[in-house]
């Protein structure tokens, strides 16, 4: 695999830094207000419904026989992940479709501010515009995501395999925050979703080295408020420094893996 997840990682940090120049900051409100709403609605509903769930699913999976309880012991932190991947990712799910139009725009402006061009004027209407396309690919990334974080779930319950899981469950959120936010700039350039993994694949480390910095930002309490519109921006920069062309054209992946100027 090729790549470098330093510099992948750092293009988050700079995505995180541009957040606040006057050119930018007004195309992050939206955004940043969908993440903060939603999550917090995620923290509130684990905070009031996380015992509960966790109850009803012992009790479901397990007959009332004391000489089972040790197996409680054994299976609650299989649970309380459980629990936790499914609410998180789908807060995340829905925040990412919500929010999809506005990245598409906060990535077409910076991508124009990125290569010197003037921003414009075109307002909501642009947003409008971009809804179709924009859910279109959401649902595209949710058919590639759903199988597989399925089938990990599944291994998580598999004895000495679930010993790996958390390292296969964090390589994997990596590689699917890089999917989910250089898909917007990606997106805007026309560039396919297939084509869109290849890129991403050609150089593999650098993708989870940008994703893995998203996810660490995301553990962070207030700095994971703002995680997806610097991840945007972050993403912006990657597809501009590393896949498109000068003029504003694309390299694309030919047959044989290599990224060629189309």
């Amino acid at each position: 695999m090729k790549g470098n997840p330093i510099r992948g990682s750092g293009y988050f940090l700079r995505g995180l830094a541009m957040l606040p120049q006057p050119g930018i900051r007004s195309f992050v409100v939206v955004p940043l207000l969908i993440n903060i709403l939603l999550f917090s609605g995620a923290i509130w509903l684990l905070a009031s419904q996380f015992g509960g769930w966790i109850d009803y699913l012992m009790n479901a999976w397990l007959p009332d026989w004391q000489w089972l309880d040790f197996l409680r012991y054994i299976l609650w932190p299989l649970f309380a992940l459980l629990v936790l991947v499914l609410v998180y990712y789908g807060f995340s799910i829905v925040a990412n479709f919500i929010a999809a139009p506005f990245n598409g725009f906060l990535a077409e402006k910076v991508e124009r501010q990125l290569r010197g061009d003037p921003l414009g004027n075109e307002g909501w209407g642009e947003v409008v515009k971009m809804i179709p396309r924009a859910l279109h690919r959401e649902v595209a990334k949710l058919l590639y995501y759903l199988p597989r974080v399925l089938f990990l779930l599944i291994l998580s319950f598999i004895p000495l395999i679930n010993l790996a899981m958390p390292v296969i469950w964090f390589l994997f959120g990596a590689w699917m925050m890089a999917i989910q936010y250089c898909d917007y700039p990606m997106d805007n350039n026309r560039v396919s979703f297939a084509d869109m993994k290849g890129l991403l694949k050609s150089h593999r480390f650098t993708a989870v080295g940008f994703g893995s910095l998203v996810q660490f930002g995301m553990l962070v309490p207030l700095l994971n408020l703002i995680i997806m519109p610097a991840a945007v921006v972050g993403a912006t920069i990657y597809w501009v420094e590393e896949y498109a062309g000068d003029n504003g054209g694309e390299r694309m992946i030919n047959a044989g893996g290599e990224i060629v100027r189309r």
